[in-house]
């Protein structure tokens, strides 16, 4: 599969537009749905590598507007992976404690340790987003905001963890009818939040920093996928496809086993 089409790995300018929302590669929802079933298995094998190596980590960043669909995308692709070597984090409002740090304390504190697979959902980023829509925050602290998360993202990259960053790219036609679906069926009400409608009101103003934070902090060792995320089957397998392709890409090796141990037999 062709993945540098959704890549973006070094800065360039970035315009949303250019970009499809519907996007299927040539594949079918059919045949997507059955190629998955060998990419989860491959993704647990290669996370019990990274875990028994023990010396890397990856670290993988999902980010979209509300209904992107983030929750789905750990729910159907990492649902096979072992929970002892994987972790999810959320990222919400930043609470009391939180907010009397600098923005990356919370981020550095849950970054993969070596042989972990750490799945953000929502990240840093957010602290670029809200404050810079909102005004909450001037100009001159988002522009340092940009350059202390790329050093930031340089640092887990010297220190051992691969980081893939996807952004999740729905159209505005698509959100609402996410949305709708969720005021609709009584089983999701709990997803609704009336503020989600006051956010969509924003969506050009959103549109404007993703396309700045795409532009600006892409790189070859914190690369950005736009993923086509208005067909759930083809996020889901377009994000296992180079999550498979990142691990097998890193040459991943079970540990030296100790001398003599293939003669050792349990009496």
């Amino acid at each position: 599969m062709d993945f540098d089409k959704y890549c973006i790995d070094r800065p360039k300018h970035v315009r949303l537009a250019d970009w499809k929302t519907d996007d299927k590669g040539r594949l079918t929802k059919e045949k997507a749905e059955m190629l998955m079933e060998d990419l989860r298995g491959k993704l647990l094998d290669l996370q019990e590598r990274l875990y028994a190596e023990n010396q890397r980590s990856l670290l993988v960043i999902l980010q979209a507007r509300d209904a992107g669909g983030k929750d789905g995308t750990i729910k159907h692709v990492m649902n096979g992976l072992n929970p002892l070597g994987v972790s999810v984090v959320p990222f919400k409002v930043p609470s009391e404690l939180e907010a009397s740090h600098d923005f990356l304390w919370r981020i550095h504190q849950v970054a993969p340790r070596k042989g972990q697979v750490t799945i953000f959902n929502r990240s840093q980023y957010e602290d670029i987003l809200v404050p810079t829509v909102h005004g909450l925050a001037d100009k001159e602290v988002i522009d340092k905001r940009y350059r202390h998360i790329r050093h930031f993202e340089e640092l887990l990259a010297d220190s051992g963890t691969k980081i893939l960053k996807f952004y999740l790219h729905i159209s505005k036609e698509e959100q609402k009818q996410r949305l709708q679906e969720r005021l609709d069926n009584p089983e999701k009400h709990w997803k609704f939040n009336p503020s989600d409608l006051k956010e969509r009101a924003l969506w050009d103003e959103y549109t404007s920093v993703y396309e700045r934070i795409l532009s600006e902090t892409s790189s070859s060792f914190a690369p950005w996928y736009v993923v086509p995320a208005d067909r759930k089957w083809f996020r889901n397998y377009l994000i296992a496809s180079v999550l498979v392709h990142t691990l097998e890409s890193m040459n991943l090796k079970y540990p030296k086993i100790a001398e003599g141990i293939e003669h050792i037999t349990i009496e």
